[in-house]
């Protein structure tokens, strides 16, 4: 997702200093005329803004406050943006420790997954101070479809918690519908023509339910990681009192997902759990 969301600022006429931990992945940034850096802390130190989308909350921490991270390199009045979904009160220690620097910092992790990645659609949660979020519209605008400032520091990531609570139960209805019909011997495709542009229409059924049914599990994000941004919110949810059932079984479908050698698929493996739990093969059906 990254390397799209950098591509379309690059279009947009953005210069472009990278990092990342795999340096053939940058490749195509490259290509495009990015300049290559060897740490974060070099990524900052050549740049005003400095966005950065990894995979977990130490991820994060590494990356903007570590030793060569963003904040070390960052001069005063630059901008500090993780895109990553993580904790809000980690996005809040990274405001504090920023603006004790003189340095800005926002929250603004996204949701549309590859797909929306790779055409620029995305819908990016923000938390900040107003008029920093307002000077990036340019950039929101090269990487988004959707963009919405939340509120202070911290509401951009509780509210993809928001995001993924909706996912982790919609993935759930998604998979064992599309079991149900197999079972019931349906044409799946066939359904898709009469349930996706209804009612019971969803971003997950029209655009994960054609691979579930391809046997196309291919990772627009991680099992992992969701299980990861599960966790958030379940942790959050208990912090602020609140009981929440159907995340919690979310949670524990998709552990089981990567308990069967699924961590590194999609999100709409899920299919292959639920399949396994009623005997079915699903990607050896006939």
């Amino acid at each position: 997702m990254g390397a799209s969301m950098c591509g379309h600022l690059i279009d947009a006429g953005f210069s472009a200093t990278v990092y990342t931990r795999s340096k053939e992945k940058a490749q195509g940034l490259l290509d495009k005329g990015a300049t290559w850096a060897d740490t974060p802390k070099e990524v900052a130190e050549n740049s005003g803004v400095i966005f950065s989308i990894v995979g977990f909350p130490s991820d994060v921490r590494a990356v903007m406050l570590g030793e060569d991270g963003a904040l070390a390199g960052a001069s005063s009045d630059s901008v500090l943006v993780d895109m990553t979904t993580s904790e809000p009160s980690l996005a809040i220690e990274i405001y504090e420790a920023a603006k004790a620097k003189g340095i800005y910092s926002v929250d603004a992790p996204v949701s549309g997954g590859d797909v929306g990645a790779k055409n620029g659609t995305l819908s990016i949660m923000i938390g900040g101070d107003t008029e920093i979020v307002e000077a990036l519209q340019p950039c929101w605008d090269a990487m988004g479809q959707t963009i919405v400032h939340q509120g202070p520091a911290g509401a951009g990531q509780h509210t993809k918690m928001v995001n993924q609570t909706l996912i982790a139960t919609g993935m759930i209805g998604v998979c064992e519908a599309l079991l149900y019909g197999y079972r019931a011997g349906l044409d799946l495709e066939t359904v898709m023509k009469s349930v996706s542009s209804g009612a019971a229409g969803s971003w997950s059924l029209s655009n994960l339910g054609p691979r579930i049914i391809d046997n196309n599990f291919a990772p627009g994000f991680f099992v992992e990681h969701f299980i990861k941004d599960m966790g958030i919110a379940l942790d959050e949810s208990r912090r602020m009192g609140l009981s929440m059932p159907g995340l919690a079984l979310g949670h524990q479908l998709y552990m089981a997902v990567q308990a069967m050698g699924h961590g590194r698929d999609g999100t709409h493996a899920l299919e292959l759990a639920l399949a396994k739990i009623s005997g079915i093969d699903w990607k050896n059906r006939s």
